[in-house]
């Protein structure tokens, strides 16, 4: 992004980013973990949207996904970020925030706890609900917020969220199809999405989740079978589509050569 005009807007971009970008621990290999590299490795490699999956116990945030315990706080995430946009200020990251799995033991609301974390920090949030250009958001976390607000703004408000399908919401255009029945069927909605993205509004802000899951043997959730069909029709993509806008592209397992081929996409040195 530092090579990048502070005029445009992040929904003028083609963005790395990581579905549940916190799952790296599951119980039973294909069935919760999603990517190999921390949140620090991931940034480092160019992910510039991470997908943060809070479950809510005792006012404090923990990562899930789903059931799954992945053995990390908020505050770890938060730190992590925090310290990549203190040695690269001229980066910015949109962090989507959800609630995950079943809260207990809070005397408060999911916002209020979201609030005290945000109070260690203002000047690190950027919490306006429109798309921000890059000079406005250098250096700070864009909140993208997955879960419900009394006060506004709070974010560019996600909260709206039809499961598993592709949708416009305001600004928002977003390809989310995670039950993959058929992996062919799923990158032809992701190549719709890139087809948008390419010459649609520059106001409207498109989120390619390239991720989902198939139903294994007894109804045991499958990722790898959709990440390992995906990824090499990612990669001939974008090996043809070098320069171009392509929204927010969501990945499983990203890696720096991953990254490196939808931001390069940009034009940037």
């Amino acid at each position: 992004m530092a090579g990048l005009t502070d005029s445009l807007s992040l929904s003028q971009l083609s963005i790395p980013g990581t579905h549940d970008s916190g799952a790296l621990y599951e119980p039973l290999s294909g069935t919760a973990k999603c990517q190999n590299l921390g949140i620090t490795e991931q940034l480092d490699a160019g992910v510039r949207f991470l997908d943060i999956r809070c479950c809510h116990v005792n006012n404090a945030f923990k990562i899930h996904h789903g059931v799954v315990d992945q053995r990390a706080t908020f505050d770890d995430v938060v730190d992590a970020v925090t310290a990549f946009l203190k040695k690269e200020p001229q980066e910015c990251v949109i962090m989507s925030v959800k609630e995950e799995y079943t809260s207990s033991g809070d005397t408060r609301s999911f916002e209020d706890t979201f609030d005290a974390y945000v109070a260690k920090n203002p000047a690190l949030w950027y919490l306006a609900s429109s798309v921000p250009t890059l000079g406005q958001a250098r250096g700070k976390i864009v909140l993208f917020r997955r879960f419900g607000a009394t006060k506004s703004p709070y974010g560019i408000d996600a909260s709206v969220w039809p499961d598993s399908t592709t949708f416009t919401n305001g600004q928002l255009r977003v390809q989310d199809d995670y039950q993959v029945s058929d992996t062919d069927a799923k990158w032809n909605q992701i190549l719709q999405v890139f087809n948008e993205a390419k010459s649609g509004p520059v106001d409207t802000l498109y989120l390619n989740f390239t991720s989902g899951v198939k139903s294994g043997f007894f109804g045991i959730p499958d990722i790898t079978t959709v990440s390992d069909a995906i990824s090499p029709k990612l990669a001939d993509f974008f090996a043809v589509n070098k320069r171009g806008r392509y929204g927010i592209v969501i990945m499983d397992f990203a890696d720096s050569g991953k990254c490196a081929m939808v931001y390069t996409s940009n034009g940037a040195p």
